[in-house]
C-alpha cells in the first residue's frame, strides 16, 4: 500500500452539498420555531412545556436549542436481532439493508395471479419466502390480515411473522393498547422485557400526520417505544403538492420538521431511546391523484433524507424495490432496479417495501423473489472495487504473454469465484434458453416461490413458544 493513499471502499451518492444540507436543516429549524407542530397527546405536551418549548392551546413551537439537544442524546447506531438473539443489522452510516413492505390491502395470489383481498395467509407465505431469499435481510408484514378481527389485525399480522421467520421484524400497531400487547409476545419469545431490551429482535413503525401534525395514537406509539427501549422509526408519508409543498426542497423540509419534533418528544420521554430517521416525501401524480412509488422526485427527496440522517448521526429508514406498474411488466423492473441501487448507494439502513406492486397497494411474492436477483447485484456493486497485486497480476500477465490465455492459470481458477454469479437471471444461449423451456423472468422467479412454499418451513416457531403465543392471542380476542 502506497502511503497516504486514499481508497474509496465502496461507491456513494449524493445529491446535494454540506452547505445546501445545512441549509435545509436552517430552514427546518425556522419552520418549528415560526409554524411549529400540532400535538395532541398530553404527556407529550406536559413534557415539551417542562423541556421550554412554547406552547398555545396545542400549537407546539421549539426553540432550536432543543432540536440540537434531541439530536445529541440520540443513539448513532442501533443493532437489531434476529428471532434467536444473533445480532443481525448494523443501522449505522452506509450500512444499507433491505426488507419487505407492511400493510397491503391487496395481494396478487400466487396460485392463481388474480388480485384479491388481503389476508394472514398472505402475511405467513410473505414471512416463509422472505426467510429463504438471501438478500432480505427483515421482513414487515407485506399484507393485512383481513380474515381476522379488525381490533386485532396486527397481532395476528405480528404473530404471523415471527411464527415463521427468524429475520429481524419491522411491525406497524394500530394503537399504545396493541403496542403494549406485541412488546408482550416479543418478550415470549426472548424470555422477558429486559432480554427484548438489551437485544430486540424487532422495531416499531409510526407515523405523524402530514402536514405537521403529532397525532394522539402516533405519539404514544413513540412514547411507548421510548419507554421500553424499543426501536421506532417515525415515519412522514407525505405527499408534496397535497400536504407539503409540491417543490421537492420544501415537501422535505416539511419532513424533517415532522421528524425532527417527533425526535424531540421521543428524547424527551427516555434519552437515549433508539430512534430511526426517515420517511417517505413523495409527490402527488396530477394526473392520476395518487401518490407515486416510483417518481424520481421520490427517490431523489430520500437521497437527501440519507444525507440528512448521516448530518444527524441517526439511522436511516428508506424506501425501495417498488413501482407503480399494475403488473410485473418491463415498467416494474426499470422502477424497482433504479429505486434499489440510488437508495443503496445513498447509504440508507432499512430499506424498506421490496415486493410493492401498483402504488404501494398490492404485494407480489414473484415480485419479491425478483427483486432479491436485483438487491443481490445492487449489493455486488455495493462492495466496490480493489486496486491490489492480485487483480493487476503483472507476474501472470508477463507469463502468459501476447497471444496466450489465461482461462487454464491458476489465478484465473483463484478468483474467478469472486464475480458475480445470478441465480434467477439468464445467461443461456438462445438454443440453450429454448431446451429449457423458454422460461421468462417471472416464471422463474415463480418458480423459486413455488420451491420455498412447498418446502418444510425450517425457520417456525417452536412449538411450545408457538403454542404461548397463539394462547395469548386467544385470550385478547375472547376479550373482544
Amino acid at each position: 500500500m502506497k502511503p497516504n493513499r486514499n481508497d474509496f471502499t465502496s461507491p456513494q451518492f449524493k445529491l446535494i452539498s454540506d452547505d445546501q444540507l445545512n441549509e435545509l436543516h436552517l430552514k427546518t429549524l425556522e419552520v418549528l420555531e415560526r409554524v411549529g407542530v400540532k400535538i395532541k397527546e398530553e404527556e407529550a405536551l406536559k413534557l415539551l412545556e417542562n423541556a421550554g418549548a412554547y406552547i398555545d392551546d396545542k400549537r407546539v413551537r421549539f426553540p432550536s436549542w432543543l432540536i440540537e439537544e434531541a439530536i445529541r442524546s440520540a443513539p448513532q447506531r442501533i443493532v437489531l436481532s434476529n428471532r434467536e438473539g444473533k445480532r443481525s443489522l448494523y443501522l449505522e452510516k452506509n450500512q444499507p439493508y433491505f426488507g419487505t413492505g407492511s400493510d397491503l390491502p391487496y395481494t396478487y395470489d400466487h396460485y392463481t395471479n388474480e388480485r384479491r383481498k388481503s389476508r394472514k395467509e398472505d402475511v405467513i407465505n410473505s414471512a416463509r419466502v422472505a426467510e429463504n431469499l438471501d438478500n432480505i435481510d427483515f421482513i414487515m408484514s407485506m399484507a393485512i390480515a383481513t380474515d381476522t378481527p379488525q381490533e386485532i389485525s396486527d397481532l395476528h399480522q405480528f404473530a404471523a411473522m415471527v411464527s415463521n421467520s427468524k429475520k429481524p421484524i419491522v411491525f406497524t400497531t394500530h394503537h399504545r393498547k396493541n403496542l403494549l400487547n406485541i412488546i408482550e409476545m416479543a418478550s415470549i419469545i426472548t424470555g422477558g422485557n429486559e432480554k427484548l431490551k438489551q437485544n430486540p429482535f424487532l422495531a416499531c413503525y409510526a407515523e405523524p400526520i402530514s402536514p405537521l401534525y403529532h397525532t394522539e395514537e402516533g405519539t404514544q406509539k413513540l412514547l411507548t417505544c421510548a419507554e421500553f427501549g424499543i426501536p421506532v422509526m417515525y415515519t412522514p408519508g407525505l405527499m408534496g403538492g397535497a400536504v407539503a409543498p409540491v417543490t421537492l426542497a420544501g415537501a422535505l423540509v416539511v419532513a424533517n420538521a415532522e421528524l425532527l419534533s417527533g425526535l424531540v418528544i421521543h428524547q424527551l420521554k427516555r434519552k437515549g431511546a433508539p430512534f430511526i430517521y426517515g420517511g417517505c416525501a413523495s409527490f402527488m401524480d396530477m394526473k392520476t391523484m395518487i401518490q407515486t412509488y416510483a417518481k424520481p422526485e421520490f427517490h431523489m427527496n430520500s437521497v437527501v433524507l440519507t444525507q440528512l440522517s448521516q448530518k444527524y448521526q441517526l439511522p436511516m429508514f428508506s424506501t425501495a424495490g417498488c413501482t407503480d406498474s399494475p403488473i410485473l411488466d418491463l415498467q416494474a423492473g426499470l422502477e424497482d432496479m433504479y429505486s434499489l441501487l440510488l437508495t443503496g448507494l445513498s447509504g440508507a439502513n432499512l430499506i424498506h417495501d421490496v415486493g410493492y406492486v401498483n402504488n404501494g397497494l398490492t404485494q407480489s411474492l414473484t415480485s419479491l423473489a425478483i427483486n432479491n436477483e436485483a438487491i443481490y447485484m445492487v449489493k455486488r456493486l455495493l462492495k466496490g472495487y480493489e486496486i491490489n497485486d492480485n487483480t493487476i497480476p503483472i507476474d501472470v500477465i508477463e507469463e502468459i504473454g501476447p497471444c496466450g490465455e489465461f482461462l487454464t492459470h491458476e489465478h484465473t481458477y483463484k478468483n474467478f469465484s469472486n464475480h458475480w454469479n445470478p441465480e434467477l437471471i439468464c445467461r443461456d444461449n438462445y438454443d440453450n434458453w429454448l431446451k429449457k423451456g423458454k422460461k421468462s423472468m417471472n416464471e422463474r422467479a415463480r418458480e423459486k416461490v413455488d420451491e420455498i412454499l412447498n418446502t418444510e418451513n425450517k425457520a417456525k416457531l417452536s412449538e411450545r413458544k408457538y403454542n404461548e403465543i397463539q394462547k395469548y392471542l386467544k385470550e385478547i380476542e375472547d376479550n373482544l
